[in-house]
C-alpha cells in the first residue's frame, strides 16, 4: 500500500454476533474499535487490514474505506470518479469487479452508478472489469455521499483454508467461534460436540488452545492490491508463535461419515494431536479423561412437520446424560426452537441473542457448571 493511513475498516459481522466480535477486536488491540449493527467499526492502516483478516476468528470480511466525495447527479459522479486516486490502491494488470447501492439520494439508479465507476476505473487505471474478479470496489451513496471501500478479504473469512470435508447443515467457523467466545471458551479447556458433524466446533476450539491463526493457510484478495508489500505480510504471518498444548478437543456423531470427514479435517488443519473423533451415540457419550469443561452442540433444528416429536427424544437423551455423566461441565447448544432447548431439562441461563444462520434464526443457550 503506498503510505500507512489511519483509515475506517469494517468488520462485517454474523447478525447476532456483533458484540464478541467486537470484543475479540478490542483482546486484539484494534483501535477504537465498537459495535454497530451488521458489524464492527475500527481504525488503523493497512497493516491492520493485514492483521485483521490473519487474526479475527469472527469477522465474516474486511472492509476498507478509502476516500468518499459529495455527488448529487451521475455526471458529478463522472468527473469526480475520474479524479479518485485508484492507482494507490488497484494494479492496472489485475481484474475488479464493481458493487454499487444508493440510498436516499437523488443519484438513485445504482447500476448506471455502478457502470460510470467501471468507466472511470478502465479508462484512467487501465484494469479490466470481470463480474468473476476477486477484487472488489464497492460504491455506496447515501443522502448524496459517494464512498468507496474495498473489499480487502476475498473468498469470506469462514473458509480458513484448510476444511474439505464439510457435512450436512454445517455450522460457519466464524459463528462456532463466536459461540466459543459467548460460552467464555479462551483454549483452556477441553471442549467435546456430541454431534459434531464435520467438527467445526472442535477444531475451532482445538486451533484457539494451540494459538493458531485462522487466516494462516489461506489467501486473502489485498495480496492483489497496489503496493502490497510480500515480505512484511510474510513476517506478520510467521510472528505469532504457537502455544503447547495437553488438552484433548473432543468430537463423537452417529454418522461415521461424519467422523472420517472431520478427522480428515482436522489433519488438514494441522490439530490432529489435540483432536479426537468417535463413532458414538448422543446418548452413549463420556467425559473424557481430565480436567472438566464444555460440552456444546449444534442439534438438528427440524424444518418439517412431525420432526420435532422425534427430535425431543434426542433433545431429552442428550439432556439426561450430560445431567448424568457430565457433573462439572459447562453446556451449551445452539437451536432455532426453543420448545426443543426445554426438552432437555438443563438449566440454561437467558438465551443469547438471535443469530442469522444463513435465513434461520437461532440462539445460544448455555448453562453454568452442572451439578
Amino acid at each position: 500500500m503506498t503510505k500507512p493511513t489511519d483509515m475506517e475498516i469494517f468488520l462485517i459481522a454474523t447478525p447476532g454476533l456483533e458484540a464478541p466480535l467486537c470484543a475479540e477486536a478490542v483482546e486484539h488491540g484494534f483501535s477504537s474499535a465498537r459495535a454497530i449493527a451488521g458489524g464492527v467499526i475500527c481504525r488503523g492502516d493497512w497493516s491492520e487490514v493485514w492483521r485483521a483478516n490473519l487474526v479475527l476468528r469472527g469477522a465474516n470480511k474486511v472492509l476498507v474505506r478509502i476516500g468518499s466525495f459529495p455527488a448529487v447527479h451521475l455526471a458529478q459522479l463522472d468527473k469526480r470518479a475520474r479524479k479518485f486516486p485508484w492507482s494507490d490502491f488497484l494494479r492496472p494488470d489485475i481484474p475488479v469487479k464493481v458493487e454499487a447501492t444508493s440510498r436516499k439520494s437523488r443519484i438513485y439508479h445504482a447500476g448506471a452508478a455502478r457502470q460510470r465507476i467501471e468507466r472511470a476505473i478502465t479508462e484512467t487505471l487501465g484494469a479490466p472489469i470481470s463480474a468473476e474478479a476477486g477484487i472488489r470496489v464497492l460504491l455506496r451513496i447515501e443522502k448524496d455521499i459517494c464512498t468507496f471501500s474495498l473489499d480487502s478479504s476475498g473468498e469470506p473469512l469462514h473458509k480458513r483454508g484448510h476444511k474439505a470435508a464439510v457435512a450436512k447443515a454445517p455450522m460457519r467457523e466464524s459463528m462456532a467461534a463466536m459461540f466459543l467466545r459467548e460460552c467464555g471458551f479462551d483454549g483452556a479447556e477441553p471442549v467435546l460436540d456430541p454431534m459434531c458433524g464435520s467438527g467445526t466446533f472442535v477444531l475451532e476450539a482445538a486451533e484457539i488452545g494451540l494459538g493458531l491463526l485462522p487466516g494462516r493457510s489461506r489467501r486473502f484478495a489485498f495480496q492483489d492490491f497496489a503496493g502490497f508489500n510480500e515480505d512484511l505480510w510474510q513476517d506478520m504471518r510467521g510472528g505469532v508463535p504457537t502455544r503447547d498444548c495437553n488438552l484433548v478437543f473432543s468430537g463423537s456423531d452417529r454418522n461415521t461419515g461424519a467422523v472420517e470427514a472431520a478427522t480428515a479435517n482436522a489433519l488438514r488443519s494441522g490439530v490432529e494431536a489435540v483432536t479426537r473423533f468417535q463413532h458414538r451415540a448422543v446418548g452413549d457419550i463420556k467425559p473424557p479423561p481430565g480436567p472438566v469443561g464444555l460440552v456444546i452442540a449444534n442439534p438438528p433444528y427440524g424444518a418439517r412437520i412431525g420432526d420435532e416429536k422425534r427430535l425431543r427424544s434426542l433433545y431429552g437423551s442428550f439432556g439426561k446424560v450430560l445431567m448424568n455423566q457430565f457433573k462439572g461441565w459447562r453446556a451449551a447448544i445452539v437451536t432455532s426452537n426453543a420448545s426443543l432447548a426445554r426438552a432437555t431439562r438443563l438449566p440454561f441461563l437467558p438465551a443469547g441473542p438471535v443469530v442469522d444462520h444463513g435465513g434461520t434464526k437461532i440462539r445460544l443457550y448455555q448453562t453454568d457448571p452442572l451439578s
